[in-house]
């Protein structure tokens, strides 16, 4: 039985690197297997982190099966496994960082919309090391959640639909629209959702990936990157407990 791991990225680098000798000229033992396997998946903080076929895979042997039949050469599967982990591997050894992301993670999870997690995922990946991608992905998954809230309601939106306006069409549907409220406190909090969902727009456009930036163009942060995500995450937050509510 594997000894001696302490934090959260102890496990996360033990179980990519067994599950890596396991795919290539080694083996992991079914009991490390098995303890690494539950102390993720039991785990709601790391929801939407995972692969998707993580979970199904409830032995060393069903792994095997897999991986032989997806990938054939060792240095194809020790590229899928890194990639198909990296999004667990740094939230971990960034010390889970994000105010609210355990909630968020799994709100996000439980939707069960592959395209909202993996924005997610990428998000918190890019955190530190590629400020202006995580921008661009935290805008994204406030799209993709409303996106999936008007969808999973039967409400029809244009494809062109800017993200001001894809928000307000999910905030009506859930009574969420300013307009909606006679207090004016929730007016107000309502009306500050939307100038958040305005701003992530803007700021995407301005800092994030999805342009080519000017040599003159300030650069974005780690910390510019973390407000946005923390900003994303909490109106998808917000959104998914409105709609099941």
């Amino acid at each position: 039985m594997i000894s001696g791991l302490q934090t959260d990225y102890d496990h996360a680098n033990a179980l990519v690197s067994g599950l890596i000798d396991h795919s290539t000229y080694g083996a992991i033992e079914d009991a490390d297997y098995n303890y690494l396997r539950n102390y993720f998946i039991s785990d709601n903080r790391f929801k939407g982190l995972l692969p998707q076929w993580f979970a199904s895979k409830r032995s060393p042997d069903q792994f095997w099966q897999f991986i032989k039949h997806k990938l054939s050469t060792y240095a194809e599967r020790r590229e899928f496994l890194w990639s198909e982990f990296e999004p667990l591997l740094s939230f971990c050894e960034g010390g889970n960082g994000l105010c609210a992301e355990p909630d968020i993670t799994a709100a996000l999870s439980n939707l069960d919309s592959e395209s909202v997690n993996r924005y997610w995922a990428k998000a918190m990946e890019r955190l530190d090391r590629d400020p202006e991608g995580a921008i661009t992905a935290g805008r994204t998954l406030v799209e993709s959640v409303c996106k999936h809230i008007l969808e999973q309601r039967g409400v029809q939106y244009k494809k062109s639909i800017k993200l001001n306006q894809l928000y307000r069409k999910a905030a009506e549907e859930l009574n969420l629209a300013p307009e909606q409220h006679n207090e004016e406190l929730f007016r107000q909090v309502l009306g500050g959702c939307m100038s958040v969902v305005n701003g992530l727009g803007s700021l995407r456009n301005t800092y994030g990936d999805a342009h080519a930036p000017s040599e003159l163009s300030a650069r974005p942060h780690s910390r510019h990157a973390r407000l946005v995500v923390n900003l994303a995450g909490a109106m998808s937050l917000f959104l998914v407990e409105t709609a099941n509510k």
